[in-house]
């Protein structure tokens, strides 16, 4: 009875701290399953608990009758799982003192629920359990969804905006350095780039005001990167014009820029050509470059397509920014080439793939032809995925290591072939392996992937062993079987440690001070 009536004195008489001091605040609704619970710390307190019931309760009978779990922790900050979305939960904190448990008021929350953690329509699918890396976790854009190693999943991207429906794509969703995410948005229209923290809160967002592009907006697409600056850094397009049809050895009637002649009509027609913008915390540009000015003094007036025509397509697909090298490597994947640009000074110091030249016939690039997701490892070699977009074949992981002076190639030091076994689909010999799919280097040198087009998701060792494999897949009802789903990237989130700083770096309250 006494310790009924200290609790309802102690929670009586601070009402509002106690409430704007505990987490999940009173009935939110929340579009995760892995909790981040949080509440008041007490002087002399030697443990902690919370309980949680599957329902709602104001009747602590009925709470004590439905409690699924008690949870314990050391401090007044402990992460708990609930067992599913779309569902009502009520929970209670404990704390100890003098071995005797004092307990708080019963606190309530929902977890929401989206089409995409509905497992019976939406899965990924284990094909080999981890061997490594069990507490990670895993971001699939193509489903919104942060999955655990056993392909539950843990969390989704909310409604950002009002964005997000049926013909949004969601790319390169992933967690950052300063435990917050980042992620592409995807409209027929128009592309957005925002930040938001695990709650789904908007920390920041791209200005897309065409500064750069001089259109109205930037074309953002496919990647988006924080620096360790805490500056962003992201693809973008501008439109210029260009001459199809060489009409002279002149590299100076390439471009409309340094045409002004009566042919101007006929000869020059638009092209998208690629943007690096870096942008601060306050939506300024502080730093930027554009592909047109590199290809206008470069060999790909050389680039001949059929009948003579120079129909290129600079397609950038990927970045890398080497803060210890000061060198960003981009990738343009329809010309099988990744430049290297000096930071910041913007010159291009060195080209890897094939160089064009008058009148030479043109030949593969034989290291990797339509790459995707170029990086650069901690021990300073490159990598990245071959798509093997010219001859017939899977894609592969290459490790190459670069030259020791400008001018020369890259030479590859390790290779990993994709495959499909266990994978349940038909495939055709022109499977377009073309887009998507990206590669991450663990802290072991083993390698996280997402293949292109298939999405399959995987582990391996550089002794090429797979540690972990998994498929996203749909189920067709009209087929009665599941299918895969097409994802853009995959990203990973390494250990349960770096999965607790996401959570706890949000809009939580800790020790009473709001972080």
């Amino acid at each position: 009875m006494f310790r009924y009536l200290f609790v309802l004195l102690f929670f009586s008489g601070l009402p509002y701290n106690i409430y704007s001091q505990v987490f999940p605040k009173e009935n939110s609704k929340l579009n995760y399953r892995l909790i981040g619970f949080n509440f008041p710390s007490v002087k002399h307190a030697s443990k902690y608990t919370i309980e949680i019931a599957s329902g709602n309760y104001d009747n602590e009978a009925m709470f004590k009758k439905n409690s699924i779990k008690i949870i314990a922790g050391k401090d007044n900050r402990i992460i708990g799982e609930v067992p599913s979305f779309g569902s009502t939960y009520t929970w209670q904190y404990h704390y100890f003192i003098h071995q005797k448990q004092v307990s708080s008021i019963l606190y309530h929350f929902n977890t929401l629920s989206i089409l995409e953690v509905d497992t019976n329509n939406i899965r990924l699918r284990i094909l080999k359990q981890a061997e490594k890396y069990q507490d990670a976790y895993v971001f699939l854009d193509g489903n919104r969804i942060l999955y655990d190693m056993k392909g539950n999943p843990v969390w989704f991207l909310p409604d950002i905006e009002g964005l997000i429906n049926e013909k949004t794509l969601i790319r390169d969703l992933k967690s950052t350095p300063a435990q917050t995410i980042t992620l592409l948005i995807v409209n027929p229209a128009f592309t957005k780039i925002f930040e938001i923290n695990y709650n789904g809160a908007i920390l920041w967002k791209g200005p897309d005001n065409g500064i750069v592009s001089g259109d109205s907006i930037e074309h953002y697409h496919h990647e988006l990167t924080r620096l360790s600056n805490g500056n962003y850094m992201v693809l973008g397009t501008e439109n210029v014009s260009y001459a199809p049809v060489p009409v002279g050895d002149s590299m100076s009637i390439f471009f409309e820029g340094r045409n002004r002649g009566s042919n101007r009509t006929n000869n020059f027609r638009t092209m998208p050509f690629g943007t690096l913008i870096e942008y601060n915390k306050k939506g300024d540009i502080v730093w930027s470059w554009k592909s047109s000015r590199y290809f206008k003094e470069s060999d790909i007036y050389y680039h001949l397509k059929p009948f003579l025509r120079n129909d290129i397509d600079v397609h950038d697909n990927s970045f890398f920014f080497d803060e210890k090298k000061q060198a960003i490597y981009v990738s343009f994947r329809n010309i099988s080439r990744v430049i290297k640009i000096k930071y910041p000074e913007g010159t291009v110091t060195d080209v890897y793939g094939e160089r064009f030249r008058k009148g030479i016939p043109e030949k593969r690039n034989e290291l990797f032809t339509g790459q995707h997701s170029i990086r650069s490892s901690d021990k300073g070699y490159l990598y990245l995925i071959n798509n093997n977009t010219e001859i017939a074949g899977l894609p592969a992981i290459i490790i190459a290591k670069e030259p020791d002076s400008p001018g020369h190639n890259l030479s590859k030091i390790w290779e990993y072939d994709y495959t499909i076994d266990s994978v349940q689909t038909t495939f055709t010999e022109a499977f377009p392996f073309l887009s998507g799919g990206n590669v991450i280097e663990l802290p072991d040198q083993s390698i996280f992937a997402s293949m292109p087009g298939l999405s399959k998701v995987f582990i391996v060792n550089r002794k090429k062993k797979i540690l972990w494999e998994a498929l996203p897949e749909k189920w067709n009802p009209t087929l009665k079987k599941w299918e895969f789903i097409s994802q853009y990237r995959a990203n990973i989130i390494i250990s349960r440690a770096a999965m607790e700083q996401l959570i706890w770096n949000s809009e939580f309250v800790n020790d009473g001070k709001t972080k």
